[in-house]
């Protein structure tokens, strides 16, 4: 007799989130993959407690792994990553450079957004409102997001998708986040999404 072994191809890839504030981003990702066929959020990690992605998160029932700096730097945080056997991680506002611990053992499977079109306005410092008051300083007619992969460096690992909206002449830094926050809460979740499914390991 022969037995035939059969991969399941539809195997649900584990996401774990890193937040650090309000986590509209990561309760975007949370909804989106409670009905994905690729992936499931099965934790969000946050290094600040007073983070309005905690309590979100677990009015989801996901739970949340809240870090201090020291731990963040330490094997403590490999360690607590591999207790949930991640596939993928993305980050949803995380401000903290990851280290290079976790880059390595997830070498094309770290995931963020940043706020504009990359490579303008990237780097240490440039994150949420700073990003935006910059662009409205400087006059842009067009700003956007950018999706990539994550390396050692701020906003530098390869660009995986981009996106634009228009800046009018009569817009505040507050309308600008807005407008890109639409393009975030649009493209995020499903970028994410694309990736798990090319993703045969």
């Amino acid at each position: 007799m022969s037995i035939q072994i059969v991969l399941n191809r539809n195997v649900l890839k584990r996401l774990g989130i890193f937040a650090s504030g309000s986590g509209s981003n990561a309760v975007k990702i949370i909804e989106y993959f409670a009905d994905s066929h690729e992936g499931r959020v099965v934790v969000v990690f946050c290094n600040n407690p007073k983070a309005g992605i905690i309590e979100k998160a677990a009015e989801r029932n996901i739970p949340v792994e809240i870090f201090d700096r020291e731990t963040f730097k330490t094997d403590a945080i490999i360690d607590k990553i591999n207790s949930y056997e991640l596939d993928w991680i993305v980050l949803a506002g995380f401000l903290w450079l990851m280290p290079k611990v976790i880059i390595e053992k997830f070498a094309n499977r770290i995931v963020n957004i940043h706020p504009a079109l990359l490579p303008d306005y990237g780097g240490k410092g440039m994150y949420g409102m700073n990003v935006h008051e910059a662009v409205w300083r400087d006059k842009l007619t067009e700003t956007g997001i950018t999706i990539h992969y994550v390396n050692d460096h701020y906003d530098s690992g390869d660009i995986i998708f981009q996106a634009s909206c228009p800046v009018f002449p009569e817009d505040n830094p507050q309308e600008i986040q807005a407008r890109v926050l639409q393009l975030e809460h649009k493209y995020f979740a499903t970028i994410v999404e694309a990736l798990l499914r090319l993703d045969q390991n």
